[in-house]
């Protein structure tokens, strides 16, 4: 149905619920199934106020900025024309709030640490980097947010078998929980995304990827 480059269709999208909470961040695929299902709208943010969309609105409006803002998009293209890709689309009908936390998983630990070492500091690809319990599982460390880290090879084997204290090691920050989803944390700094940042209340809301 679709195609673009690769940056257009790995793009995310925040979804609201029918009151303006945001609840999840999906695929632009899933985005726009939601809208040709009229489950949704597009919102956009323009001089602080909230402007809505449906497809056929959306559809044209694209058709505008194709012309004129076509670098301040990202652009997917159909059969017969090319729609710009929507950062954020509200639930027509669906009124709840996520209660799930921040699933406790090595993507998310990753994305906390921010792909760096903690113990040198080092930012390393994902295909680099381990998992270290801080305190070592033989020792009866746990599987937490606050007993594992991300960790560059050399340094998991320089650490070994032992806490950070016995192998004359620090760390660079203390690991804590999130309280969101530490994915979309990162996607925050992109410009890009600037527009969820007013929907995104780091006291209240978890918002959690998903495909």
């Amino acid at each position: 149905m679709f195609s673009g480059d690769h940056s257009a269709l790995d793009s995310h999208v925040l979804v609201l619920n029918k009151h303006y909470a945001a609840i999840r961040v999906v695929s632009v695929r899933r985005a726009f199934t939601l809208l040709f299902k009229d489950m949704a709208e597009i919102i956009a943010v323009e001089d602080s106020q909230y402007l809505s969309y449906d497809f056929e609105s959306w559809r044209q409006l694209s058709d505008h900025r194709s012309k004129y803002q076509h670098d301040r998009h990202d652009w997917i293209r159909c059969v017969k024309f090319e729609l710009a890709v929507p950062r954020i689309i509200r639930l027509l009908f669906y009124e709840r709030l996520p209660r799930q936390p921040v699933k406790f998983n090595r993507r998310n630990i990753f994305a906390r640490d921010g792909n760096r070492c903690q113990y040198c500091g080092e930012k390393f690809p994902t295909s680099e980097l381990s998992l270290d319990h801080i305190v070592p599982r033989s020792r009866g460390g746990a599987a937490s947010w606050t007993n594992i880290v991300c960790c560059c090879v050399e340094c998991n084997v320089r650490k070994g078998g032992r806490t950070p204290h016995e192998a004359h090691m620090r760390l660079i920050s203390e690991p804590v929980k999130p309280k969101r989803s530490p994915v979309v944390t990162l996607r925050l700094s992109s410009e890009k995304y600037a527009s969820w940042k007013q929907f995104i209340d780091t006291a209240y809301w978890n918002v959690e990827l998903k495909d």
